[in-house]
């Protein structure tokens, strides 16, 4: 492959890799090292510190190399950067990545979902990946299917990309208006602003295209109008049902069994798509240290996320230190959990909720809490019913009682000495009864003998 242009010193170009609005990738080699060099398309006239856009490339890629400080899996490393001897142009040189990237892995002749496992897979890394970033407060701000790479020597999910990292905000700004992937870019980034938030959206933009084989406002065309339309998608229409669009993606040569398991997206799953995709910023994750720590405990079964309808607390689990930002946001409502191919079914979606909400410790907690709430309740009802009694009558009250209690007593008594006389009445009738055939019987004898005698 011809070179197109010298790149730098010691830098050979071996071709260009992808080209676009944001800058071009090309593949180069340095000795023995093949590596892709990300060139930005604005010029640097001027190496020295008189040059604004070459200071701001400078505070950028100061921040960019705390990046590789603790080197991650899931980063891609950044080997060095510079000005371009032709065009001086500025670059970042990176690692070269052997492998597909995902707009690749859905595209035919691959299936046009991922499974709920390799989904998982990449929503793990991929959110460690995040974590790793803002942890240095780096913002990625250009996250799509095609700057996501898997590494075929490991197997690992890699972020690639960190051109627009190093841009200025208004380089940022022109580019994400004319040349943005904009199908992956938050509300916000509209008017070229870049925040943790906004990696966060784009990550769950990633997650619902790889379950449901689509992004969930797809660009028609490359044009200003198909643009505009996708962006006030992004600020203003509720995100489509995920498992409606997987239901009609799922590879028609998957047997019947196989589709109805791959209907089963673990609820939480769903939440955490819903919440990255929340159109205001303040509502989704605060950055990518939440996000992956969420990830983390759900697929290790700790349920950090139960996401019960009226819940949504912070679990026990997340460190205390995340709590401000992921406390006080409003959280989205209760995904809805899929066991069948039917995701509109009302009887199985309130079968899902039941089954997440009485799952893990949180009911047992809620329910003691609520029954105190309801004892707490009746017993100031009842002090509310009984009304207030003076002393005069307090008095008048128990001689009541007294004369009632009184009455009770007589007629108890009564009753015993009726049910005694009773008793006794009862006895005299029984002997009188019993004299009888005892007399009856001497004078029947008598009688015989008295005859006899005269004879």
């Amino acid at each position: 492959m011809s070179k197109i242009f010298s790149i730098a010193e010691g830098l050979e170009n071996l071709g260009a890799l992808r080209t676009g609005g944001q800058g071009s990738v090309y593949k180069a080699r340095r000795g023995e090292v093949i590596s892709a060099v990300k060139i930005l398309p604005t010029p640097i006239h001027s190496e020295s510190e008189d040059d604004k856009n070459y200071r701001d490339f400078q505070n950028e890629v100061s921040k960019l190399k705390k990046v590789n400080e603790d080197p991650n899996p899931h980063v891609v490393k950044i080997l060095s950067s510079g000005i371009s001897e032709s065009g001086s142009l500025p670059f970042i040189e990176m690692e070269f990545i052997e492998g597909p990237d995902l707009a690749d892995l859905i595209e035919a002749p691959n299936d046009k979902t991922f499974t709920i496992n390799e989904s998982i897979k990449v929503a793990s890394q991929l959110s460690n990946a995040l974590s790793h970033c803002h942890k240095v407060h780096v913002k990625h701000g250009d996250i799509k299917s095609n700057n996501i790479k898997l590494n075929i020597r490991t197997g690992n999910y890699m972020l690639l990309d960190f051109g627009l990292s190093i841009m200025s905000d208004e380089q940022r700004r022109t580019s994400l208006r004319h040349a943005g992937a904009i199908e992956f870019m938050a509300p916000e980034q509209n008017d070229g602003e870049m925040l943790l938030e906004s990696d966060v959206y784009s990550f769950g933009i990633i997650l619902f295209e790889l379950l449901a084989g689509s992004v969930p406002f797809p660009l028609n065309n490359k044009s200003e109008t198909s643009r505009n339309a996708v962006m006030i998608s992004h600020m203003e229409k509720a995100v489509p049902d995920l498992l409606t669009i997987r239901n009609v993606n799922l590879p028609s040569n998957w047997e019947d069994g196989r589709k109805i398991s791959e209907m089963e997206v673990p609820s939480w799953l769903l939440g955490v798509i819903a919440k990255c995709l929340e159109k205001r910023p303040e509502d989704r994750f605060r950055n990518g240290m939440i996000l992956h720590e969420v990830i983390a405990n759900s697929i290790s079964s700790k349920d950090i996320f139960a996401y019960t309808p009226a819940l949504f607390a912070l679990p026990d689990n997340v460190s205390s230190d995340l709590a401000p930002p992921f406390g006080n946001v409003t959280l989205p409502k209760e995904p809805s959990s899929t066991h069948a191919l039917e995701p509109d079914n009302p009887k199985l979606k309130d079968n899902a909720r039941l089954s997440d909400k009485f799952s893990g410790r949180k009911p047992v907690i809620l329910g003691a809490i609520i029954l105190v709430i309801l004892l707490a309740l009746f017993a100031g009802y009842s002090s509310l019913k009984t009304p207030a009694i003076d002393s005069s009558d307090s008095l008048a009250l128990n001689a009541e009682n007294q004369r009632l209690l009184d009455s009770i007593a007589d007629a108890e008594n009564q009753r015993i000495a009726d049910s005694v006389a009773n008793a006794e009445q009862l006895n005299d009738n029984n002997s009188q009864v019993s004299e009888v055939p005892r007399a009856r019987g001497k004078g029947n004898g008598k009688s015989k003998g008295k005859g006899k005698k005269k004879k």
